[in-house]
């Protein structure tokens, strides 16, 4: 073989290298491309594993308007739940129930709650955060403007998480609830929280939240009665 065949020989070499190299990056941006996934999905995902929770627990969904005929109660026992506006309740203990003076959030009050909760991701089964153990309760300072519902947090495990903006979700109960500072009579729920109403982190990474939350005024003299 004479030098002009050898130099056309690694000529031919280094294009089917190339070649060989540049169809091995495509396949791998393709592969790289393909196991991407879309909000959509996400989105379908987080139904899949909100219904699939539904149905593990034995949770019975309960029409808004039976919630409404029920005097604003779910069935603790038969495991109830309602949906409203997107975020499925059930109401484990209204204080109105057996304390007349217990009372709500009116319109133009500025209240702030104190708040025991723990916090459950639903899609992958593992609790997140939540302050049983902790010293104090969080706060959350609470607005009623002609029955839209803000808050914020103020202090606590929510706050040091997750800044403090509380989740929309979480104003939901707010609408039926009254308060009262006796400790055997606290207000108390359970919510299964979408990404949409959920935290910044939620949001983020689409997964839906069960939270247990105690709700108490904060600014009464404790009693246990």
């Amino acid at each position: 073989m004479n030098f002009i065949s050898q130099v056309l020989n690694i000529g031919m070499l280094k294009d089917k290298l190339n070649g060989f190299l540049f169809l091995l990056l495509f396949a791998l941006t393709f592969a790289s491309c393909d196991k991407s996934v879309t909000y959509s999905e996400m989105k379908e995902k987080e139904r899949e594993a909100v219904s699939d929770y539904i149905n593990e627990m034995k949770i019975n969904v309960i029409p808004y308007e039976t919630f409404v005929e029920n005097d604003y109660t779910t069935d603790v026992d038969n495991n109830e739940f309602v949906l409203v506006d997107d975020v499925y309740m059930q109401i484990i203990n209204n204080p109105i129930k057996t304390d007349s003076t217990a009372y709500s959030i009116k319109d133009g009050d500025n209240i702030d709650l104190l708040v025991e909760f723990y916090e459950y991701n639903i899609q992958e089964g593992d609790t997140i955060s939540g302050n049983l153990y902790a010293a104090d309760d969080d706060e959350m300072r609470v607005t009623n403007n002609s029955g839209s519902y803000t808050a914020t947090f103020t202090y606590g495990v929510m706050k040091e998480y997750y800044g403090s903006s509380v989740p929309t979700g979480w104003l939901v109960p707010l609408r039926f609830l009254t308060f009262t500072r006796k400790q055997s009579n606290l207000a108390k729920v359970k919510i299964i929280v979408p990404h949409t109403k959920g935290t910044s982190t939620a949001a983020t990474y689409v997964y839906p939240c069960l939270y247990q939350i105690r709700l108490q005024p904060a600014n009464q003299v404790l009693m246990d009665e």
